[in-house]
């Protein structure tokens, strides 16, 4: 970050080209030609698309999705095989570069603004998937220094860190944290063996895979968002209080938002979206939430995840939309419940064990084995302190809060001790990867 600022504007775009390939060789330097050969095809098929070549556009798509599937099926055929770093996550930012292009959403682009677009090191791994005007929208680059004095500029970029440093700290905390304590329950869980969680225990443990994910993904979010703002990008918001949605339809609206608009945008909008009747609309619903589930995995588990969700939707939009009250009872049911529920679905991958774990959530029948029905007195309260930070967390309040008075040196203060106690606590851990890590 201060080779970054030391350098002038022009060059800015460069630094952060050549940190990002940096960062990406060292994580995955096997795989680095992949990121770098498809940047210069996109950057050349670019062209032709911007001059409105229907061809060069469709050709691209084929190319850029035939990338990622290409490797999710070799990934099935072969376990050996593993997906480049980010693959999916500079793949769709590829994809709408050139939807955007042909769209005329995007009018002109430089090669370095297109390669830091796709390869920028704190979203290449995880996300958030940002559009290409994210990156021209940088204060720094270009003609971010006219009209204003060094004095002003250089106050503006400590102001820029000090946010992002704040969005950094919460997210590692979140992640150090919250996620990864949180975490070591869900596997004593699978430790135990499913058929032997009590009821009570299978419920503690939907909730708590659940905010593992939750912290995880979110607090990965923050951080990448963060080192965004510091390096004079703007915050984009991937998580917006998810768990205070009012039905499915919009807990996925908010729950990885920059994905869930990105599957809007380029897929279910251009199918048609809900313009071409209810037939049409359930088409083209089916249609994301296939994309959806496949793209997170070409196993069993992740196609029914995804084909619960598409029926959720589809009961909530075009039948208990029309009884406002029943809808918002049945919404937020659907949100506290269901989406816990279908967590279990998405996590386990073998459909027997699925099935185990739900005859304990729902124990019509008597499928366990030396069940020890106290067992959440037994395992449940060393995980308490981080379950209840995480369920403070996930209130609303708090993040009104910290947008109000996150200027103010006490809560300035608590940041601070949330970041060294995380620092504290990774440095006496193994350290837990980020669980999109790999898509």
């Amino acid at each position: 970050m201060i080779i970054y600022y030391i350098f002038p504007a022009k060059a800015k775009p460069w630094v952060l080209l050549l940190a990002s390939v940096l960062f990406y060789a060292l994580n995955d330097y096997l795989l680095l030609g992949v990121l770098i050969f498809f940047t210069f095809v996109n950057y050349f098929l670019g062209k032709l698309v911007s001059k409105e070549k229907k061809s060069a556009f469709i050709f691209s798509i084929i190319l850029n999705a035939g990338l990622l599937i290409g490797f999710k099926v070799a990934g099935r055929l072969d376990k050996s095989i593993l997906l480049p770093l980010g693959l999916s996550f500079y793949v769709f930012k590829m994809i709408s570069f050139q939807a955007d292009l042909y769209r005329k959403r995007v009018c002109q682009f430089s090669f370095v603004n297109m390669a830091v677009y796709f390869s920028m090191f704190p979203q290449i791994i995880s996300g958030p998937i940002s559009r290409y005007d994210f990156v021209t929208a940088n204060r720094f680059w270009i003609k971010g220094e006219e009209g204003t004095s060094k004095k002003e500029r250089f106050f503006e970029i400590l102001g820029n860190i000090e946010d992002g440093l704040r969005y950094f700290a919460i997210g590692l905390f979140m992640k150090v944290i919250v996620a990864d304590h949180i975490s070591a329950l869900w596997a004593e869980l699978k430790t135990i063996g499913y058929e032997s969680i009590s009821t009570p225990m299978a419920w503690i443990g939907a909730y708590t895979y659940s905010m593992n994910l939750y912290f995880d993904f979110w607090g990965y979010s923050l951080m990448a968002a963060g080192v965004g703002v510091m390096l004079g990008f703007p915050f984009i918001e991937n998580f917006i209080q998810p768990y205070c949605a009012t039905s499915i339809s919009d807990f996925y609206r908010r729950w990885h938002a920059t994905l869930g608009s990105w599957f809007k945008d380029y897929i279910y909008i251009p199918l048609g979206g809900s313009k071409k009747g209810i037939v049409r609309t359930i088409f083209n619903l089916l249609v994301v939430w296939a994309i959806t589930g496949i793209w997170h995995g070409m196993t069993v588990n992740f196609l029914i995840w995804a084909a619960v969700i598409f029926v959720i939707i589809v009961v909530e939009k075009f039948i208990l939309s029309k009884h406002e009250r029943l809808f918002k009872i049945i919404g937020r049911i659907n949100v506290l419940v269901v989406i816990p529920c279908t967590w279990v679905i998405f996590t386990i991958h073998s459909i027997r064990k699925i099935g185990t774990y739900f005859l304990r959530l729902f124990p019509v029948i008597n499928n366990g084995i030396a069940v020890n029905e106290d067992d959440f007195l037994h395992f449940v309260p060393p995980y308490l302190p981080y379950l209840l930070i995480g369920l403070v967390l996930a209130m609303p309040f708090c993040q009104s809060f910290f947008r109000k008075y996150k200027d103010n040196v006490f809560v300035t203060l608590i940041i601070f001790a949330m970041f060294w106690v995380s620092i504290f606590s990774l440095a006496n851990s193994a350290g837990n990867p980020f669980m999109y890590l790999r898509f």
